[in-house]
This record gives C-alpha cells, sequence and structure tokens, in this order.
C-alpha cells in the first residue's frame, strides 16, 4: 500500500479517496463539528495523516480562527495538501514525518482520519500515547479508519462490500477488487473493541462512536 509517493495516486487522492470512502465528505463535517464542541474560535488543531490536506482545507475554511499543525510522512503528499490548501495556507503548519514531528502543543483537538489503519499494534498505541500527549486536558480527538471484525469471512466479507462501493462510484472493477485484496493483506486492520481498548490504554476517555459506513468507523474521544 505505498502509493503515497506514486505521482499518479497522489494527483488523483482525494478524487479517489471520495470514491472509495462513504460519507467522507461529511466525516470532515462531522469531525469539525465534534471538536468545535470544545475548541475555542481561536483554538489550535493537530491533524494526523495530513497528507493532501483534504480535512486542513474543511477545518480552516469552516473555522476561521483555527490555526492548525498537520504532520505526514510523505513529502509528495504534503505537497499536494499545501497546494489543496489555497488561501487557507497561511494558517497551516505542514512538518513531515511521524506523530514525533509534530509541535508538542498543547492543541485544543486533534484528528487522525484514514490514517491509523497503516500503522501495526504497538505503533497505533504509541501513536495514540503521543497524540494524547499533545492535547489539552478534555481536548477532543477524533479518529475514523478501517475497523471490522478479524475472522477471515467477515473481513473479506466487508473489505468486498468497499469494492462494490467503489466500483459504484466509477472506480474500475478490477482496479477495486485488486485495492480491496491489497488491503486485505497488508493492512493491520483491528476489531472496532481493540481500537477502543488501545485508545483508553492511551489515556482517552468518554470514547463513543459517531460513523460506521461499511468497513470504516469513526470515534470521538477526550483527552
Amino acid at each position: 500500500m505505498s502509493s503515497f509517493s506514486d505521482p499518479k495516486a497522489i494527483s488523483n487522492y482525494a478524487e479517489n479517496a471520495l470514491r472509495r470512502v462513504p460519507g467522507l465528505s461529511d466525516v470532515h463535517r462531522m469531525s469539525a463539528l465534534l471538536m468545535a464542541e470544545s475548541t475555542p474560535p481561536d483554538g489550535r488543531v493537530l491533524v494526523v495523516g495530513a497528507g493532501g490536506g483534504m480535512e486542513l482545507k474543511f477545518f480552516a475554511q469552516s473555522h476561521p480562527g483555527w490555526q492548525l499543525d498537520g504532520v505526514d510522512p510523505s513529502a509528495e503528499m504534503l505537497s499536494l495538501a499545501s497546494t489543496a490548501l489555497g488561501p487557507f495556507a497561511s494558517r497551516v503548519q505542514l512538518h513531515q514525518g511521524y506523530i514525533e514531528a509534530a509541535p508538542t502543543g498543547p492543541f485544543d483537538a486533534a484528528s487522525s482520519l484514514l490514517t491509523l489503519h497503516f500503522t501495526s499494534e504497538a505503533e497505533r498505541y504509541r501513536t495514540l500515547c503521543e497524540i494524547h500527549a499533545r492535547l489539552k486536558s478534555g481536548g477532543v480527538f477524533v479518529a475514523m479508519h478501517y475497523s471490522i471484525p478479524q475472522n477471515d469471512v467477515a473481513r473479506d466479507l466487508w473489505l468486498s462490500r468497499c469494492a462494490a462501493f467503489a466500483i459504484s462510484s466509477g472506480i474500475e472493477p478490477d482496479q477495486a477488487k485488486t485495492t480491496a485484496a491489497a488491503i486485505s493483506k497488508q493492512l493491520p486492520i483491528l476489531t472496532p473493541e481493540r481500537d477502543e481498548e488501545l485508545m483508553r490504554r492511551a489515556g482517552f476517555s468518554d470514547i463513543s462512536t459517531f460513523f460506521v459506513a461499511l468497513a470504516f468507523r469513526g470515534w470521538v474521544a477526550r483527552a
């Protein structure tokens, strides 16, 4: 799943993400609403996995006073984010690397959308701990990624449904099925129960689900 250095995949990232992830635009809107519940108008927000700039742009556009920091390991994806931000770029600082490259904060809120499913269980827990450490007490954390039952039958069924959604959105059938097979083989997807357990161990509380769509699940929690 190393498409984040492929120029063609990068140039089509936003379009393909919207085709593959049910309700992605609404996830951005819901995430902003959830973070705004306790983030002040001049708040500071951390976006983990910011490459592409989709949520950065939406957050900046919908909350003109927020200052945002985005971190991502892909220089190419950060370049895409910088271009996508356009006039909002002055309120966004981009940092290349993993969570350690992010400023220490403190941040009022943080998001990690379509990112944590790329990390192993140990790396996911460490990333969650690092995010928690950068948030103010009571700060909001929003996460969304693949999270499904892990027996072979259930895993293959839900990923095949994701492929069917992508096909219905205009993705070539062979491409959609190949991607689903690669996701099943390569991504360290966890169960929803395990994802929530790791959040609790990292220090988050008031964990609740705000989004479920096919193989994707989203949570909101408090530091």
